[in-house]
């Protein structure tokens, strides 16, 4: 697995004008070429009465679903220039979505080619652009004597405490970059002497 990766902040729209034609730009978050489809369908069922909705998505850890769409306009002028902008941004598991209102007057192959491409880029700007970080969860557990040893160099550190539970004994979950893992586990048991018990499960993105 990739221990980090760049998509957007989540669901966001933009719009710009050229030449009279209006280009709103609708950009999501997605994990499957479904969620990709239905995001596209649901943009075309909203402006059904646009001139275009051309789209393109890309998806998986290298690229392994890519798909461009120019909805009407001219071949390779819409949907992979918008693809092009995602690759070249170096983002995943995204889906864009332009639509286009005319506004009377033809830009040309070239002119389409900007313009989508501009649409596109301006809308990853408004949405912002976001790091997605491997991490592993972390459960340590400790006896209460060593409670505010712990808890004060863990809160100090800059790894990720996500929970604390005071049971038999006192629980902290952390989410711990997969790089970091080793050094954490060294870091915790010279810090109790050994006197800890460290548990790895699920491994997600943060």
């Amino acid at each position: 697995m990739l221990t980090k990766y760049y998509t957007i902040s989540g669901f966001g729209s933009h719009e710009i004008e050229i030449e009279k034609s209006r280009f709103i730009c609708y950009i999501d978050e997605v994990k499957t070429e479904s969620e990709a489809q239905q995001f596209i369908a649901d943009i075309k069922k909203k402006h059904h009465d646009a001139n275009h909705n051309c789209s393109a998505y890309l998806i998986g850890e290298h690229d392994e679903i890519q798909k461009a769409n120019d909805d009407g306009e001219p071949s390779g002028t819409a949907g992979v220039p918008m693809l092009e902008v995602l690759k070249k941004r170096g983002l995943k598991d995204i889906v864009v979505v332009v639509t286009r209102y005319f506004g009377g007057k033809k830009l040309g192959a070239g002119g389409l080619i900007r313009a989508y491409g501009q649409s596109v880029s301006e809308g990853l700007n408004a949405v912002g652009v976001v790091e997605r970080t491997l991490i592993k969860v972390v459960n340590v557990k400790i006896s209460y004597k060593l409670l505010g040893k712990v808890e004060h160099a863990l809160r100090s550190s800059h790894y990720h405490l996500e929970n604390v539970t005071h049971l038999e004994e006192v629980d902290f979950e952390l989410w711990i970059k997969f790089e970091e893992i080793e050094t954490f586990n060294n870091w915790m048991v010279e810090l109790t002497n050994g006197s800890c018990q460290i548990t790895e499960s699920v491994v997600k993105y943060m």
